[in-house]
């Protein structure tokens, strides 16, 4: 398994050495969901390589902005798989007659 953590060192390391932003987190945020919008793009053309490498800018950003806020992404991404094993789900229709699942909330997940 690859060790999130030591990645989120290294992309820190690297903004560090270019002199890219880390202290502007908004910034960072503005910058992933650019990151993603061009894997969508890429994605809605059939670019497999492009989209991938795309999500792979989107990852580079969640690792930094995990750095700046003192976050151990993998430890969160475990904790939140643990959490959707374990929730319930409704099947239901979109509007365009496609199958959709609406979390159901339960007292034990609100």
């Amino acid at each position: 398994m690859v060790d999130l953590k030591k990645l989120q060192e290294e992309v820190m390391r690297n903004k560090l050495e270019k002199g890219f932003n880390t202290t502007d987190v908004a910034v960072e945020f503005c910058r992933a969901y650019e990151e993603l919008s061009e894997a969508y793009n890429k994605h809605a053309k059939g670019d497999a390589k492009g989209t991938a490498e795309e999500f792979a800018d989107v990852m580079v950003f969640l690792l930094g902005m995990s750095e700046i806020l003192g976050f151990d992404l993998e430890k969160e991404i475990i904790r939140k798989i643990e959490i959707n094993k374990n929730r319930k789900y409704t099947k239901m229709k979109s509007p365009d007659g496609k199958d959709i699942f609406i979390r159901t909330r339960t007292p034990e997940d609100p």
